[in-house]
């Protein structure tokens, strides 16, 4: 549930964006024409693009070039209330920012697209003051105009430019606006153990429920819950004969069953025994 939402807008576009949540909440974010600067003031959230994912701690951060993307707000054992900026790139404010002359870092002169489309990005002093001075703002929206937004957007830019893990931002800050193309098997496979409804998986795919649907029957031969529940099954199995280290109870979970008897009556039904006996057996 949303709690609190402002926002301060530039040439029509919402720039930056304050948020307070009660968790657990999800929305899908997908981003075709626009990147992202996410930074988690309080709470624990989750960040799912096509091919990866990101557990997000309080005072931790992610640059997330255009695609389609699921965020997560994860109860936390406190309070379950999660409190956040993001901060949104558009390739024709940006223009306007710079008057049509964008910086060396913002130009993809290579051609070069980086392996994974976020990344995380560490927080220094640096950074935690920006973010300080943002949180000021938003509680005097007063002092605030399209001046102020476009110096802010540009000195956040900067710190990114600047920031530790410069290499790897560097080609993520290039090629913002660069879409790039996931293989649908490499986009389920990235979320076979990720506990994600179909819908929340389609929406990370990019395709409604039905067409997600239809492609998926299409690629695999299966429906996704029948497909999905196979391979986690199966990774079970193997992990109840590797890993003798491992509980029962930590297998279901790291297969992303949701409960131990859901664990155990599936794979019964799919394998014919319990967990337990499926253990027990000789190799």
């Amino acid at each position: 549930m949303i709690v609190d939402h402002k926002t301060f807008d530039l040439y029509g576009k919402m720039v930056f964006e304050k948020a307070i949540i009660k968790a657990p909440f999800s929305v899908p974010n997908p981003m075709p024409d626009e990147a992202c600067f996410l930074y988690i003031r309080k709470g624990v959230g989750q960040a799912y693009s096509e091919i990866d994912s990101y557990v997000l701690e309080e005072n931790e951060s992610i640059l997330m070039k255009c695609g389609s993307y699921l965020n997560r707000m994860l109860e936390n054992g406190k309070d379950g209330v999660f409190e956040a900026i993001a901060v949104h790139f558009y390739p024709e404010v940006l223009a306007k920012v710079y008057d049509d002359v964008l910086p060396a870092f913002l130009k993809n002169s290579s051609g070069k697209l980086p392996d994974k489309p976020s990344a995380k990005v560490p927080v220094d002093d640096l950074f935690q003051k920006f973010f300080e001075g943002i949180f000021y703002y938003f509680s005097n929206p007063e002092l605030v105009n399209d001046e102020l937004v476009a110096l802010k957007l540009k000195e956040l830019l900067l710190l990114l430019d600047n920031t530790k893990e410069s290499d790897k931002l560097h080609l993520i800050l290039s090629s913002l606006f660069t879409p790039q193309a996931h293989e649908f098997k490499s986009v389920v496979h990235a979320h076979l153990f990720d506990n994600l409804t179909v819908d929340q998986l389609a929406s990370i795919a990019g395709f409604s429920r039905s067409g997600f649907k239809r492609k998926f029957n299409e690629v695999f031969g299966s429906s996704p819950a029948r497909y999905i529940r196979k391979r986690r099954l199966n990774y079970a199995a193997e992990l109840l004969k590797s890993s003798s280290h491992l509980t029962i109870s930590e297998i279901a979970y790291k297969c992303s069953f949701s409960d131990l008897a859901n664990f155990s009556n599936s794979f019964k039904k799919h394998f014919g025994c319990k967990p337990s006996e499926w253990k027990a057996k000789p190799s």
